[in-house]
């Protein structure tokens, strides 16, 4: 996971809590969190639609034709 260790996410927790404080860490969490799934959301809602975009109404592929 891109070299961070369990000591280093420790250090970087304590440096977090430090700066931010207790009571902010849960909010920024959080909206991190509706952050991520709001951006899976998205992008899952685009590969549907360029999916739906590249069939044409007889069933076959655009890029595709005659399989």
């Amino acid at each position: 996971m891109f070299g961070i260790g369990m000591p280093e996410l420790i250090i970087i927790l304590v440096i977090l809590l430090i700066v931010f404080g207790a009571r902010r860490l849960p909010e920024i969490g959080s909206g991190i969190g509706k952050g991520i799934r709001n951006f899976k959301t998205s992008i899952s809602e685009t590969e549907k639609e360029l999916d739906s975009a590249n069939k044409e109404p007889g069933g076959e592929s655009k890029d595709n034709p005659g399989q």
